[in-house]
């Protein structure tokens, strides 16, 4: 198996993947059970997610039969590279991949080659919206 050198941790995927399935579920609402389910993940782990996007104002949560959680926003004004933040923090595509202080070279043996690649993948996340996402992920998705 090929590995992908553009990763993201479980918890900013499962952030996006919960937005795009916010988006796109009827009524805009969905039960953490339900979005858990139609991941494959744990409740629980999504749970915390779901707290810290709650703690950033991206989404509510309401109790009792007909609670869930909902966006806080139209989804068309949610950029991924948002929902990425709220839980990875801000992205510096200007620092090294191997997160190195110093090497003690003078120039990075792979030039510029990760700076640029950060960059791309940041304006990408920039300009895809949570609406964009909901169209491959929550409309697929009985929430």
């Amino acid at each position: 198996m090929m590995s992908n050198p553009v990763k993201i941790s479980e918890a900013a995927s499962l952030a996006i993947h919960a937005a795009g399935i916010l988006a796109g579920a009827a009524g805009g609402q969905s039960s953490a059970e339900a979005m858990a389910d139609a991941l494959g993940v744990s409740k629980s782990h999504l749970v915390k997610v779901l707290q810290r996007l709650t703690k950033t104002g991206l989404i509510r949560s309401s109790r009792g039969p007909g609670g869930g959680y909902s966006l806080t926003r139209p989804p068309q004004e949610v950029s991924i590279r948002e929902v990425y933040e709220m839980v990875e923090g801000p992205i510096d595509a200007d620092t090294c991949a191997m997160q190195v202080p110093t090497c003690g070279r003078t120039s990075c043996v792979l030039g510029d080659l990760f700076r640029r690649i950060g960059r791309e993948v940041s304006e990408q996340l920039e300009k895809m919206t949570v609406a964009d996402f909901s169209t491959s992920v929550g409309q697929s998705i009985d929430v």
